[in-house]
């Protein structure tokens, strides 16, 4: 079987490679923008690097020539000067959706996020939701999987989680009375896998989170508690926090923005994880705050 990645040098492409290079008879192309990302992938010989450009559709269809199943990974929830919602959760997407129809993909599996709609208010969720319906009206059978926060060692989820609790005190968005549902990065890895590895005919929309809803403040202290700390936790007014952040992402064209803290701060909430239709475990919290925090130097 053949795997094309798009997104293959962020921490959940790192992840997904690892697991699909012990899988016998499978084949990854990981797909990333430039020859410097070749160095972060795990090296194996089932792991073949390339660079794609979602503006180029012979490098994308390079990539994607002969596999089985494309993983679309690529795209940001932070804005630069040189990308944005428009460029990286769309236009990607688009890019991405064509590639495969022309090269006869069998699966597309899209990651995307918990609150995506193509109809919210909030820019960022309706870039996922619209790249969503991308890949569910392309023709190919779909997979799309909502995901909530991730954890696990070298997310960027554990890496503030960690900061936060390395002081013993620390300063969160409305006091972090928002709920989580935070996710083991090997349990999606795992899920993503299976899906590839598996016949698909028909399209589906799968909510995939945590087995445990935590709001962000106490997700701090276990953690802290883990580390043998008493973590203090105070408040960053959320109206005041978006004022400051309208006007340095205003002045720097990129950065955290408002958007970014309304999806941030948002409830976690699913009707149905989708772990059992699946048919993958879910790690419990405890042990992946252990797992994140054995990795810490």
């Amino acid at each position: 079987m053949k795997i094309s990645i798009t997104g293959a040098n962020s921490s959940v492409g790192i992840n997904l490679l690892s697991h699909l290079s012990q899988k016998d008879d499978v084949v990854t192309i990981a797909g990333v923008r430039s020859e410097s990302a070749f160095a972060s992938l795990p090296q194996s010989t089932s792991i073949n690097p390339a660079i794609i450009a979602y503006d180029d559709p012979e490098s994308l269809n390079q990539a994607l020539a002969g596999a089985d199943c494309l993983i679309h990974l690529a795209g940001i929830l932070i804005e630069s000067k040189h990308s944005n919602y428009a460029s990286a959760n769309v236009a990607a997407t688009a890019a991405a959706v064509k590639a495969a129809q022309h090269c006869n993909v069998r699966h597309i599996i899209f990651i995307s996020v918990v609150g995506a709609s193509a109809g919210s208010r909030n820019a960022y969720f309706r870039s996922k939701g619209v790249g969503e319906e991308l890949v569910l009206n392309s023709g190919i059978p779909a997979t799309v999987l909502r995901t909530p926060i991730l954890m696990g060692p070298g997310t960027a989820g554990a890496k503030s989680l960690i900061s936060a609790v390395s002081n013993g005190q620390t300063k969160v968005l409305g006091g972090g009375g928002y709920c989580m549902r935070p996710l083991d990065i090997d349990d999606l890895s795992q899920a993503m896998a299976k899906l590839a590895c598996e016949p698909a005919r028909d399209s589906h929309i799968h909510e995939l989170v945590g087995p445990e809803p935590i709001t962000y403040r106490d997700l701090i202290k276990k953690a802290g508690k883990l580390m043998g700390k008493e973590v203090e936790v105070s408040s960053v007014p959320i109206l005041m926090a978006k004022l400051g952040a309208a006007i340095t992402s205003t002045l720097s064209q990129g950065g955290i923005t408002p958007t970014v803290i309304d999806v941030i701060t948002v409830d976690e909430v699913v009707t149905e994880n989708a772990n059992e239709k699946i048919g993958t475990s879910l790690t419990p919290l405890e042990d992946t705050l252990r797992k994140i925090l054995a990795s810490e130097p």
